[in-house]
């Protein structure tokens, strides 16, 4: 499989590594300022850049028929048009906020304790997460999609890096230098805490995911996610 690196900072590294592996060719080594040349000729591209640039190397590649996984996080604003240009063009893309294979076993565990404690009052919700301080958006989007996994299963209706009111879940983001990445969530009552983590011991597990991503998204079109990826 051919391979293009949208983004060729630390995480694109560790992904090369990883791809050279597993018997992968790198085409496209992307750099902030760097062309795209080269990206014609892969099977497939794998963007860990900046939120910035995300949405660039997305369009790009959806034009030019070249399947995308994006692990970048902090552009979700402009999702949903990236989802539409994925359909317009027949293309094939896959984001994800975390491609760790045990992250999304945790957001699987995250939702089923979600149901299991929305009709316990007694108990309020919040996160922590912690991140290196090269990390560039605030709450990870790790983070925000475990919040949304509460959202979904509960009356909670927001979440807030703030004092959170009655129906929103607050998230304490901590940038700590040499931390790949840290997720906690705490159910709190007057008696007991309900903690779930899952703490990350380096890149090498976001990088195999994402590789494994690629490996899935051959050959099929459409606009997936890690849950079709692992089939969970």
């Amino acid at each position: 499989m051919k391979i293009a690196l949208l983004g060729y900072g630390k995480m694109g590294k560790v992904i090369e590594n990883i791809a050279l592996e597993r018997g992968h060719q790198i085409v496209l080594r992307k750099g902030s300022s760097d062309s795209f040349d080269g990206l014609l000729q892969a099977d497939v591209a794998i963007d860990f850049s900046v939120p910035n640039s995300a949405v660039s190397h997305i369009s790009e590649c959806l034009n030019h028929n070249i399947p995308v996984i994006s692990g970048t996080t902090g552009w979700l604003e402009n999702y949903s048009d990236m989802v539409n240009l994925c359909q317009e063009k027949n293309g094939s893309f896959i984001y994800g906020s975390n491609f760790s294979l045990g992250v999304n076993i945790f957001f699987e565990l995250n939702d089923y304790l979600a149901k299991m404690m929305k009709n316990l009052s007694d108990y309020n919700v919040s996160m922590e997460e912690i991140h290196h301080t090269q990390k560039l958006d605030a709450p990870s989007g790790t983070a925000i999609s475990l919040a949304e996994g509460i959202i979904k299963n509960t009356d909670y209706k927001n979440w807030t890096l703030d004092d959170a009111s009655t129906n929103e879940i607050y998230i304490d983001a901590k940038r700590i230098e040499n931390i790949p990445g840290t997720h906690s969530v705490f159910y709190d009552s007057k008696v007991d805490q309900i903690e779930i983590k899952h703490t990350a011991h380096s890149r090498e597990g976001f990088a195999l995911g994402s590789v494994i991503a690629a490996e899935w998204l051959i050959g099929k079109k459409g606009v997936f996610t890690m849950k079709d990826v692992l089939g969970i």
